[in-house]
């Protein structure tokens, strides 16, 4: 690990820095900086800013610093989004990691993590490993042939699927953004990810009042039952009224470059009868021009079963 400069951040005012990483829980950066993927000079740790909260009156709304364990523990939290936080990680990390800093963590693909092999994510211009390279867990979805690496949050993806938003803050004042909109495609420009400005910062996460979001689930599929990253996530909620659906919300991980919102899937359910034949039929448009490479094609047919467990779920009282 490179040497650093670390301070402190009183207020939300003087965090703002355009050469600073930022410090919550520490269980991304730490590691990125372990490996010399990131070799930030300054470190500001904003752990002492009141960006706490969790208020479940209207939607739901937390504040960046909390902590994914205890949103996931609070009373209110929609389904989709404590199970998305419970199936992220280990019990230790989820004790540490923000739920901003987990909105904003880098991806696990071995290429950005291994500072000997070209990235165009880490090394604008060097090449991607991956598509010539082992591929089995990167995306087909949104990809470029700049980059194929996946998103790696969970909670992203239910939170995408219920049109969340993120409040920003910097010395230009603050914005909100969807997260839909936050989350940068690679394109031909990998190295910008997100739309947040230099020196911003996260300072809440507002998910809109939804009322029949309590209807809703994540289903992470992934090669071991323990702390695993998905091959194919299906984040769903679904309004049901007599044996028929009447609207949904439909996002998918682990196959994508971004927490991969699938409208058509969600539009093919509505109106349809609460069967597991409608299911599969509005699962197949999930992977809509999908790019398999030499080792992922899997992942099509994966995502596919995995949205349609996730409705099965949903709808085991409905289709008694």
């Amino acid at each position: 690990m490179r040497p650093f400069e670390l301070t402190t951040a009183p207020t939300i005012e003087s965090a703002f820095s355009t050469d600073a990483a930022f410090l919550a829980g520490g269980t991304t950066l730490v590691d990125l900086m372990k490996l010399n993927v990131l070799t930030p000079r300054h470190v500001v740790d904003i752990n002492d800013l009141p960006l706490r909260g969790i208020d479940t009156a209207d939607g739901l709304r937390f504040g960046a610093l909390e902590r994914m364990a205890d949103i996931a523990a609070h009373p209110g939290v929609y389904p989709a989004i404590s199970r998305a936080l419970l199936l992220s990680a280990s019990q230790q990390l989820r004790n540490m990691a923000s739920i901003g800093g987990n909105l904003m963590q880098r991806t696990r693909c071995t290429y950005f993590r291994d500072v000997a092999m070209p990235c165009n994510r880490r090394e604008p211009g060097s090449g991607c490993s991956a598509l010539t390279g082992v591929n089995r867990m990167h995306a087909i979805l949104g990809t470029s042939d700049a980059c194929v690496a996946t998103h790696a949050s969970d909670v992203a993806v239910a939170c995408v699927a219920l049109d969340a938003e993120v409040v920003l803050a910097g010395a230009d004042g603050t914005r909100t953004v969807k997260l839909t909109d936050f989350y940068r495609l690679p394109g031909e420009t990998p190295e910008v990810e997100h739309d947040l400005r230099p020196g911003e910062l996260i300072t809440e996460v507002h998910v809109p009042r939804l009322d029949w979001a309590a209807n809703s689930t994540y289903v992470k599929v992934r090669d071991r039952q323990s702390y695993e990253f998905a091959l194919a996530s299906a984040a769903v909620a679904l309004d049901v009224r007599d044996s028929r659906i009447v609207d949904a919300r439909v996002a998918a991980g682990g196959v994508a470059t971004v927490p991969w919102r699938l409208t058509a899937v969600e539009e093919a359910l509505r109106g349809k009868p609460v069967t597991e034949e409608s299911f599969e039929q509005a699962a197949a448009l999930a992977v809509e021009g999908a790019r398999p490479l030499a080792h992922n094609a899997f992942k099509a047919s994966l995502l596919k079963r995995t949205i349609v467990r996730a409705l099965l779920e949903l709808t085991e009282g409905s289709r008694r």
